[in-house]
């Protein structure tokens, strides 16, 4: 199995990814990691190539779990995938768990990803691109992007997983797991 989980910023993709994973024993792929170097610099902007040539290295396994919305990281991302599971939850709940999330990263100082530096600071969260302000502007784009991402998906071969609650989330999990 080859899964990839998109969704707005603060849906769990993350989570999801890395709790199917671990359930599937086989590799977790964070397009964020691969994306984010030192200093908040964007991979997928500064070098393209380069971040695509990662995402290939990466998603050459024949099975692991990736979370990630990279445009640029799509077209190599659905040509190896089996399955595309859309986080689509409502915006309040989203907002809550982007809120909290970026709340917690920001009083723990942790590190978002080993070896970056790169921390959430409070001193940033009316910035354009932070997470809080990102998952809020952009919401309905990427709602509109997925709704037209799995009409053209249909009989493509790749199976949809559209969830729009938590629980159906643990299910679908639970399902694909024993499915392996």
């Amino acid at each position: 199995m080859r899964i990839a989980a998109v969704g707005t910023s603060g849906s769990g993709k993350t989570r999801f990814a890395r709790t199917l994973a671990a359930r599937l024993g086989v590799r977790h792929i964070d397009l964020d990691a691969v994306t984010w170097q030192p200093g908040w610099t964007a991979l997928h902007e500064t070098d393209p190539a380069e971040f695509l040539r990662r995402c290939a290295e990466a998603m050459a396994d024949e099975a692991w779990v990736s979370c990630g919305n990279y445009i640029t990281s799509r077209p190599p991302l659905l040509a190896r995938a089996t399955d595309l599971v859309w986080l689509d939850y409502p915006r309040p709940l989203v907002m809550a768990r982007v809120i909290r999330r970026s709340f917690a990263r920001a009083w723990g100082r942790e590190e978002l990803w080993p070896g970056t530096g790169n921390r959430e600071d409070f001193a940033r969260w009316l910035d354009k691109g932070h997470p809080i302000r990102w998952a809020w502007d952009t919401y309905d784009r990427r709602k509109r992007q997925y709704e037209a991402l799995f009409a053209a998906l249909e009989g493509s071969g790749i199976r949809t997983h559209r969830v729009t609650r938590p629980w159906e989330a643990q299910a679908l999990i639970a399902k694909l797991a024993a499915e392996r």
